[in-house]
């Protein structure tokens, strides 16, 4: 998938990998190949389409994570499943070297739903690809620029369970006030009109490799 290098950028137009690797664990437990829609030094931005097949975690007895209570939904023994993407599209946007990717949702017609703030760790460049850890805490940010913070129970859960220390978590938090001074300055890419932006009608939805959990030869950030 895809034919940038780590060091080139990639054309729009291009498929390739958005992963996350397991908390606390060694591989990959989130994959969802991706259009990129623009690939520049200032936004890598990709676009998830309908009915894509990805690849979940869940829990060993098939239980979705969000379905398992939260004081043993960070223990329990966890695989992954492949499914599909349901739903409109998603539109994600990451700018280089930053701790968070913002994702953009639409409700079926186009009507524009919100801007959603993910914390992770800066996504890492691969051949195939991008990349990162997610955090748990989240950002969402609405049309008329209001926000909240979204996920605080699962972000305390990860941290008593011991998926991140204190340090780590301070980390996070710095990482989200950061991006709440982006949003009340109303700077990018909140101001750069994305909402408006459309996937071109050629664009084919991307397979899933069956290497989808590939060690990277080479990484670049």
């Amino acid at each position: 998938m895809g034919t940038g290098g780590t060091a080139a950028f990639w054309e729009p137009g291009d498929q390739i990998l958005w992963r996350y690797r397991e908390n606390g664990g060694a591989g990959f437990h989130i994959a969802r190949p991706v259009t990129v829609a623009r690939d520049d030094e200032d936004v890598l931005a990709v676009w998830l389409a309908p009915g894509t097949q990805v690849v979940k975690p869940v829990l060993t007895d098939g239980t979705p994570p969000h379905q398992e209570p939260l004081r043993t939904r960070y223990t329990r023994p966890r695989t992954v499943q492949l499914d599909r993407w349901f739903g409109t599209g998603v539109l994600k946007l990451a700018r280089p070297g930053e701790p968070w990717s913002v994702w953009l949702f639409w409700e079926p017609g186009w009507q524009f739903k919100n801007w959603y703030v993910n914390l992770e760790a800066p996504l890492a460049r691969w051949d195939g690809g991008v990349d990162s850890e997610d955090h748990f805490l989240d950002i969402c940010v609405y049309p008329d620029r209001t926000w909240d913070w979204r996920d605080e129970d699962e972000f305390a859960q990860a941290q008593q369970d011991g998926l991140m220390d204190g340090a780590a978590a301070e980390r996070v938090r710095a990482a989200g006030r950061a991006a709440v001074d982006v949003i009340r300055a109303w700077g990018p890419p909140f101001d750069e009109g994305w909402q408006h932006w459309r996937p071109e009608p050629s664009w084919a939805v991307p397979l899933l490799p069956e290497d989808w959990d590939r060690t990277p030869a080479h990484v670049s950030t």
